[in-house]
């Protein structure tokens, strides 16, 4: 059971990291994007690099007005990176705070 469990952690990051291959949040929207999500997950990895834990694609002000948005852990800190599903121009990238909701 305990060699199963560390097994588990092991592969969590492996998961987690390749999470274009899921579900997320706004998927309905992808129809609007000119940038795929695999492309947005490289521009906003090679910005900050770590681990995707949250991708969100979202009508929001700024830029085109829709944007991929991805939370990326490490270090022990989570980034918000939003990247535009348009251009593939950065429009945040900074320290996501608890009650961070822009």
């Amino acid at each position: 059971m305990k060699i199963k469990f560390q097994c588990m952690l092991l592969a969590a990051p492996m998961v987690m990291s390749s999470l274009t291959g899921f579900a997320y949040e706004g998927s309905q929207y992808a129809g609007e994007a000119k940038i795929t999500l695999e492309q947005a997950e490289a521009i906003a990895m090679k910005s900050y690099p770590g681990t995707i834990v949250e991708i969100e694609l979202e009508h929001k002000l700024g830029g085109s007005g829709l944007r991929y948005s991805f939370d990326i852990r490490a270090h022990h800190n989570t980034q918000e990176l939003a990247v535009d599903a348009k251009t593939g121009a950065i429009l945040k990238n900074s320290r996501e705070s608890k009650n961070d909701d822009d």
